[in-house]
């Protein structure tokens, strides 16, 4: 397992108690640059869905957050939605990939460079510039 400094656990802790409180297979969590950090779930309503990390984005943007230091997803890969989100407002943010039981499993310092597909937990066919699957 990677080690993680005690601001990145701290998120990790955070997002794996927000996917317990929803019951869904993922959560995130993320810091803005305040430092003030926002915790949620997957959205799974017929009007509405959202990845954690969508959750997570929007309730810190909505707060007033202009920046993001780092987030941690559970359960997803790369291709979370929510990554765009987070590259839109903060392209050098550092997110962090976990497993239901809090194995880190990849890190993504600023923006990927070079072939996506040769990143661990990037889908082959993964199109990093879109931040969808190309299918041919």
């Amino acid at each position: 397992m990677t080690e993680l400094d005690a601001e990145d656990n701290k998120l990790l802790i955070l997002a794996r108690g927000a996917m317990g409180r929803t019951g869904g297979s993922g959560g995130a969590a993320i810091r803005d640059t305040d430092g003030r950090t926002y915790a949620a779930g997957e959205v799974s309503l017929k009007a509405l869905r959202l990845t954690a990390l969508q959750s997570a984005v929007a309730a810190a943007i909505s707060s007033g957050a202009e920046g993001f230091e780092a987030a941690v997803v559970i359960g997803t890969r790369f291709s979370d939605r929510g990554v765009a989100a987070v590259r839109e407002v903060s392209e050098e943010a550092r997110i962090i990939f976990a497993d239901a039981k809090g194995t880190v499993f990849d890190i993504v310092d600023g923006p990927v460079e070079g072939d996506p597909a040769a990143r661990s937990g990037i889908p082959e066919g993964f199109d990093l510039d879109t931040e969808s699957e190309v299918f041919e």
